[in-house]
């Protein structure tokens, strides 16, 4: 991947600077979980959807939508990879614990966001994308304090490998690549 990866602390310092309320692991998780949940790659209008729901339906400020639209590439070309390359956009390990752990959980509450903007009917998912679904509610609504030891870490650690992977498995079933995007026939209006 030719573009570096675009750094949580980076994304929701920029965020914040153009009066967007969420972070950075939010708006990537919407946009991971838009593209996990049926969201064709070629979809031009992700940018607007995204807008309506985090910057109260404005347009983004050139830089930020610079910034975003290179974290969409990002994922797009993280979950098309196929050695399991999705990078979450959340604090780096030298961050207090607790502040990882909120942003695990914006991450999952905006990933739900997403992935509920395009795929409405689960009866078509397999168990395994419903099961991950009902986990990530549950980890959307963690709220307790977790203390600074090995264990916490390797607890957060192990959800977090969980979601990103959970992520995947999401995509991997009903996400559409750009392949499958070309082969639809075009719709006559």
């Amino acid at each position: 991947m030719s573009e570096h990866l675009i750094k949580y602390e980076q994304f929701s310092t920029t965020l914040s600077q153009h009066n967007v309320v969420v972070d950075g692991a939010e708006v990537h998780g919407i946009i991971c979980g838009m593209l996990a949940g049926g969201m064709t790659v070629d979809d031009q209008s992700w940018l607007e959807a995204l807008a309506d729901v985090v910057n109260q339906g404005d347009d983004f400020a050139p830089e930020l939508k610079t910034m975003i639209t290179s974290v969409y590439n990002q994922v797009c070309q993280q979950f098309i990879e196929p050695d399991f390359a999705l990078a979450m956009c959340l604090p780096d390990d030298a961050s207090p614990i607790n502040e990882r752990g909120q942003a695990l959980m914006q991450w999952v509450q905006g990933f739900m966001l997403g992935f509920g903007l395009h795929q409405a009917d689960l009866s078509k998912c397999s168990e395994d994308v419903k099961e991950a679904l009902e986990d990530f509610s549950q980890i959307a609504r963690m709220d307790e304090q977790m203390s600074e030891d090995e264990e916490s870490e390797q607890a957060l650690f192990e959800v977090v490998e969980y979601v990103r992977i959970s992520a995947m498995l999401c995509f991997n079933e009903l996400g559409k690549s750009l392949l499958d995007s070309r082969q639809q026939p075009p719709v006559v209006h």
